[in-house]
């Protein structure tokens, strides 16, 4: 198509011709009229000498949902990020997985030696010792007690060391649960493992590097992130604010895959607006079917609640052409008036959405290619 001949730097007015423009009509040869292209004083109006040979089509009508498109990317829910911390302090010995690796819940991921766990091995055997003793000294002052050679309130503090040494024991061991060694077979190594299943998005550890919890490297070893569920994080402008809530339902197309459509939901309407742009962020809800990946980019479309009548008329009644789009409709006796239009999605049986420019039951010419065709004619 040659659709820059639709348009002059002045005025320009089109009709159907059959014939090169110059050429008689011969009664003989049975041939009918050849239509002309007239130029008129309005770029807008076309002109023919045979308004009949256009074929006209009524406009349809759709009952469609008000909607919003806007653009964003994917991030992680941070509800569904878990960092992995050494709780015992030390030297990493051993990294089992690293950054970007898919793991699952109970996956070792790092060794680490550390002197906590020597220390609270210690002060557990001491507490063995002592409650061992206290509980010694507590049956020998009962049977004293029964023998009455001691006074009930001496047999009273027997207990009661007894029960001190059994508070500190049952602390000791909680200690060695907490750091992960198990007292029967005692190491100065930890394991760390993978308290989620997701992928791991970040990673401040290396080999040899200090972790935990009081040494001065970072207390978090890895992040791991349930990618199950993610975030679209969009960016709204001002003006279009109000037409967006909470659990506004929105449709998702991610630019790598562009067939496939991801239902979501609006969960949040940030408060503040960036005050360069004026955008507010609008956070959506969106089930991962495994395709999605963080920092993707995604077009999301916002269905509205309320509903709005559009136009429909055949596709190729639409001219489309620098980034606007046409149609043509009848202007009175030989006139055909062109009509800028906002063209919408297409439609079942090659016809598509008009969002505004027409009303239903306006005829328009049915084909532009009759325009063209008779400029390439001339």
């Amino acid at each position: 198509m040659n659709h820059h001949k639709l348009m002059t730097a002045g005025c320009l007015t089109i009709c159907l011709s059959l014939a090169a423009c110059g050429r008689k009509f011969n009664p003989a040869a049975g041939a009918p009229p050849a239509t002309q292209v007239v130029e008129v004083g309005n770029a807008d109006v076309v002109t023919v000498n045979r308004p009949q040979d256009f074929s006209l089509a009524v406009a349809g009508q759709i009952d469609a949902q008000n909607t919003l498109s806007v653009t964003g990317s994917v991030t992680p829910d941070i509800n569904r990020e878990v960092p992995v911390i050494s709780l015992a302090s030390g030297r990493v010995v051993a990294i089992r997985a690293t950054l970007d690796e898919n793991v699952h819940k109970g996956q070792l991921l790092l060794k680490v030696q550390s002197p906590d766990i020597t220390n609270a091995f210690d002060t557990y055997l001491k507490a063995v010792n002592d409650e061992r003793l206290a509980n010694k000294e507590y049956l020998r002052a009962k049977d004293l007690y029964v023998h009455g050679a001691i006074s009930e309130e001496m047999l009273e503090q027997a207990e009661d060391s007894e029960d001190d040494a059994k508070t500190d024991l049952n602390a000791a061991n909680q200690q060695l649960n907490t750091l992960g060694v198990d007292k029967n077979y005692p190491s100065d190594i930890v394991n760390v493992y993978a308290p989620i299943s997701g992928v791991i998005v970040a990673q401040n550890v290396t080999q040899a590097a200090a972790t935990g919890v009081t040494y001065a490297g970072s207390p978090t070893a890895f992040t791991i992130a349930d990618l199950s569920r993610v975030w679209v994080i969009c960016d709204v402008y001002e003006n279009d604010l109000p037409h967006v809530r909470v659990g506004q339902a929105a449709q998702i197309v991610v630019d790598g895959f562009p067939g496939r459509v991801l239902a979501g939901r609006v969960s949040d309407v940030g408060p503040v607006l960036d005050p360069a742009i004026r955008t507010a962020k609008v956070r959506i809800d969106v089930p991962n079917p495994g395709m999605l990946r963080l920092g993707m980019f995604v077009t999301a479309t916002l269905i509205g609640r309320t509903k709005r009548v559009h136009a429909t008329v055949p596709a190729d009644a639409i001219l489309h052409l620098h980034d606007e789009d046409w149609v043509f409709v009848p202007a009175g006796g030989n006139h055909f008036r062109r009509v800028t239009v906002q063209a919408g999605d297409l439609l079942p049986g090659n016809n598509q959405e008009i969002l505004s420019g027409l009303l239903p039951g306006q005829q328009v010419v049915r084909s532009v290619l009759q325009l063209e065709s008779t400029l390439e004619a001339q």
